[in-house]
């Protein structure tokens, strides 16, 4: 198929200095192959190589590392792990978070989770997005020689007292209210109030959680 033309010539940034990482976590668009956020990409992701090589019974030294992968997290930080991240330094943990096995987060915009929140095997929380046309979207070439291209970012924040079940996939721009419940494998592309239930490809909200939900266990023995 031949691409589509555009009278419209493909992004340009203005002259002058640019400070990159600011612009990634504002928004903007910004070139990924920046010399400094490359090196905070690289820094992460040797950390998660080192906490992803470490067996489950070496807590302490798993725990140092989450301390310098995640230096805004609060008490008793339980990750399964493996993890992949982005920089991690643009994500903030409150208390009690637990994630399972793969947890994904690309946190180019600011992530933040709130306390005692849930999250399931396979979940990607990706702040991360591309522009829409493909004239703004392709890799090219510097004059030196190097590949970039632009891309640009959008937070996600999770409140407090979430279950993100298994293989959920949050896009950025998206706030998840207190309480929630998000079902396994939804991909979630627009805000969920609180205490809902959301489920789907994309999610909707199903119904509210109430009181008929609490849990009661009968003893049959």
């Amino acid at each position: 198929m031949t691409p589509t033309t555009s009278s419209i010539p493909p992004y340009t940034p203005p002259k002058g200095p640019r400070d990159e990482p600011s612009l990634m976590v504002s928004g903007h668009l910004y070139d990924p192959s920046d010399p400094r956020v490359c090196a905070m990409r690289l820094k992460a992701a040797a950390l998660c190589d080192d906490f992803n090589a470490l067996p489950r019974d070496r807590a302490e030294e798993r725990l140092d590392i989450l301390d310098r992968l995640f230096p805004d997290h609060g008490a008793d930080l339980d990750i399964t792990g493996p993890i992949h991240v982005d920089y991690g330094a643009n994500t903030s943990l409150g208390a009690r978070v637990y994630a399972n096995y793969n947890l994904t987060i690309l946190d180019c915009a600011p992530v933040a989770i709130g306390d005692d929140v849930l999250i399931g095997p396979n979940v990607g929380i990706l702040t991360a997005m591309h522009p829409m046309r493909w004239q703004d979207r392709d890799v090219r070439k510097a004059p030196d020689g190097h590949l970039y291209d632009y891309e640009y970012a959008r937070p996600i924040t999770i409140g407090p007292h979430c279950w993100i079940g298994g293989g959920v996939t949050i896009i950025g721009g998206v706030t998840i209210g207190s309480g929630c419940v998000i079902g396994a494998g939804a991909v979630v592309t627009r805000d969920v109030p609180d205490d809902c239930v959301a489920v789907g490809n994309p999610a909707r909200v199903i119904r509210r959680i109430d009181d008929s939900d609490a849990a009661c266990f009968q003893d049959y023995a």
